[in-house]
């Protein structure tokens, strides 16, 4: 079977089609047909060798996300076709989505949204689930007021989403000009571009996808979170009472649930920047790295 691989890291001209033995589903497992998956951050920063001593041992096969088929569902009630999505800690685990067969845990497996595509479908699971569990852990609740700060981009526009249909009041500041109509539309009170637009300390919770690290947004007592790994922690609040987190996914069948009915719903929408066929991996990435995305590169198997 054909698998994106990497055996050193560099630009673009890295990635490679190879052919790899195919995976049989263990007990426990599911084994599933990849149709489309998505390009993350940590794709780029893994290819390009900036996760540094993270990266697992190469050759290794890239990928975070996945929406497919079901080949065999094992024991885990997936029936023979199922349509799929599923996400994979690639740095943890080593075992990449970026390939013709995966097989992955049942519990890190979910039926994917009815009313969408898998294309569209495997754009959901890592900046899902993040956006998922980061508010989870802020435990907002209806008519309390959060901000998210990159509310343009993957994770920040799926929390956004999320949030507004979880009743939560939600102002966005945003990186670009372009991005403020997608948040106003998504139910943004207020949407900007100007951090010094936002009045301090009014906000029960802040969700920072990006290292803005905009605290005097938050009330005393209040919530930051951070899913900006690569920022470094959040400043010490303790002495406004304010908790704070620097979130990392985890894999998580039950939210990818839980996602894909605020989907089919309406509640939230996937973005697709653009698709590409595995054969044009490498302009994929070039895609990807050239920023301005309206949403995710998505790539078809």
């Amino acid at each position: 079977m054909r698998a994106i691989q990497i055996d050193r890291c560099g630009g673009p001209e890295v990635l490679r089609i190879q052919d790899v033995v195919e995976p049989r589903a263990a007990v426990g497992e599911v084994l599933i047909r990849v149709v489309a998956t998505s390009i993350n951050p940590v794709d780029d920063k893994t290819r390009s060798g900036a996760i540094g001593a993270g990266t697992p041992p190469l050759p290794t096969t890239l990928g975070w996300d996945l929406a497919g088929i079901v080949l065999d569902g094992g024991t885990s009630g997936l029936e023979m076709g199922a349509r799929v999505i599923a996400m994979s800690r690639h740095l943890d685990t080593g075992r990449g989505t970026w390939a013709d067969l995966v097989a992955l845990p049942a519990g890190s497996v979910a039926r994917a949204p009815e009313s969408v595509s898998l294309v569209e479908a495997s754009t959901l699971p890592l900046p899902g689930l993040t956006a998922l569990q980061t508010l989870d852990w802020l435990a907002l609740t209806p008519g309390e007021r959060l901000l998210v700060a990159g509310a343009g981009g993957a994770v920040g526009g799926l929390a956004l989403q999320l949030a507004v249909a979880r009743g939560v009041m939600v102002d966005a500041l945003v990186a670009r000009d372009t991005h403020l109509d997608f948040a106003k539309h998504h139910g943004a009170d207020i949407a900007t571009t100007e951090p010094a637009a936002l009045t301090d300390r009014q906000y029960d919770a802040v969700f920072d996808t990006f290292g803005a690290f905009v605290t005097d947004a938050v009330a005393d007592g209040g919530r930051y979170a951070s899913v900006a790994t690569q920022a470094g922690p959040v400043p010490d609040l303790s002495a406004r009472g304010i908790r704070t987190t620097v979130n990392q996914v985890r894999e998580d069948g039950a939210g990818l649930s839980e996602l894909a009915a605020y989907v089919d719903q309406g509640a939230v929408s996937p973005r697709v920047d653009s698709t590409f066929g595995l054969h044009d991996i490498q302009l994929a990435h070039h895609r990807f790295g050239q920023g301005g995305l309206e949403g995710k590169v998505t790539v078809t198997f």
